[in-house]
């Protein structure tokens, strides 16, 4: 069933860059990078010369010298998406979240109340600056990919409003880079065969899109390249996965280093875990190189946890199969992921003593942190070690009833 609703795409202005130019005047419409190792985030004065997100701090001061170069504060991040949430869900209470600094918004309910959607999202826009102080731009379609489409390129600081009866002819100029799902290795072949744009991909039918791209992706390109995308803006959905990545810089670490940040990472993940009262079978690690080529590798449990040693142990395994990559390369960024989630029961004491053991410590751990906060318990081999800069993401929502596992 197609989805007729006005939906807005929501998504602030290089967000990070954007919050250190409101809260400091003098780097208004200067160029301003967000991280010394490794560009966490740019301005659009710094993009203008060729920075970019991910790119050796080296390298973004070459291309640009007078750029300011300033530390992540993720708790000033962190505080500022609260915000502008806020203000998402005083427009409206259908509200879906895809990172701190994104969502899709369901208007079709305020026409009567607050007008038409177009009026609907200046007034967004113009609330999220009054309030929050922080530029966004906004895409307006009947299908979140559309508007998803719209917001890109309204970008930055704009307002796009695609009409129904124009959908086909804004959204078939566009590259196909345009489309979800059409990466640097899809778009070669794309380009290899002479299309371009994705109204060249709409000319083609399912089945030869099958016979280049595979199942999966043909259908998927196939229906984007005609607007068809029935997703609804789904509220109150509790995420496939939790995850947590740290960016590390250009130095070179060693393993222990590396071990050390990935024991930090699963401690903190693993906490979320468990006071979502989720359990999870599968472990992805992610890796960025110096040469900035990405890896990813996953292990798959045969019983879902939520216990800390079992996925760190996983997780390490994972680790240790990517080390002759590590040492090849060089390594950025480290991340890892939870999936494959379920949800879990708080510790039934009447386990064993062996198998509760491990459960009764990971919750006498998690209520320690939440009372004194997460730096209050460190494993020994994390001490005197750069952790790397934790990059903060969209919260998991509890489920509806449930108490956390240390209350």
């Amino acid at each position: 069933m197609f989805v007729s609703t006005p939906i807005l795409h929501a998504d602030l202005d290089a967000f990070y860059a954007s919050v250190e130019q409101r809260d400091d005047p003098a780097l208004r419409g200067r160029p301003v990078i967000v991280g010394g190792g490794v560009v966490l985030a740019a301005s659009y004065e710094a993009k203008a010369f060729g920075v970019r997100t991910a790119m050796g701090g080296r390298r973004a001061k070459q291309l640009c010298p007078h750029a300011i170069v300033v530390p992540p504060r993720m708790p000033a991040y962190s505080a500022a998406s609260k915000a502008v949430f806020e203000v998402f869900r005083n427009t409206t209470p259908l509200v879906e979240g895809l990172s701190i600094d994104e969502a899709f918004l369901d208007v079709g309910g305020l026409r009567r109340i607050a007008g038409p959607p177009e009026v609907v999202a200046a007034r967004l826009r113009a609330r999220v600056l009054a309030e929050v102080g922080l530029p966004i731009t906004v895409g307006v379609a009947r299908t979140k990919f559309l508007a998803k489409v719209a917001s890109g390129v309204a970008k930055p600081d704009g307002l796009l409003v695609v009409p129904a009866d124009g959908e086909l002819d804004f959204l078939h100029p566009l590259p196909v880079e345009r489309l979800w799902g059409v990466g640097e290795v899809t778009a070669a072949r794309l380009h290899g065969l002479g299309i371009r744009t994705v109204g060249e991909v709409a000319a083609l039918d399912e089945s030869g899109l099958v016979s280049l791209l595979g199942r999966a992706a043909g259908r998927h390109l196939h229906a984007l390249a005609h607007n068809h995308d029935p997703r609804p803006v789904h509220t109150g959905r509790r995420r496939r996965s939790i995850g947590s990545q740290r960016a590390l810089g250009r130095r070179e670490r060693s393993r222990d280093d590396l071990e050390a940040v990935l024991a930090s990472l699963v401690d903190g993940i693993t906490r979320r875990l468990r006071t979502g009262h989720r359990a999870c079978r599968t472990v992805v690690l992610r890796l960025r190189f110096a040469d900035f080529t990405r890896a990813t590798r996953s292990l798959t449990i045969s019983d879902p946890t939520a216990e800390t040693e079992v996925l760190l142990g996983a997780a390490r395994q994972l680790l240790d199969g990517a080390m002759p990559l590590v040492l090849d390369r060089g390594i950025t960024l480290l991340g890892v992921s939870l999936t494959n989630l379920q949800d879990d029961t708080p510790l039934q004491l009447a386990l064993p003593f062996e198998q509760a053991r491990p459960a009764a410590l990971d919750a006498a751990l998690d209520h320690v942190r939440h009372r004194f906060g997460n730096a209050s318990v460190t494993r020994a081999a994390s001490l005197g070690r750069d952790p790397g800069i934790s990059v903060p993401l969209l919260p998991d929502r509890p489920r509806p009833g449930a108490s956390p596992p240390y209350a």
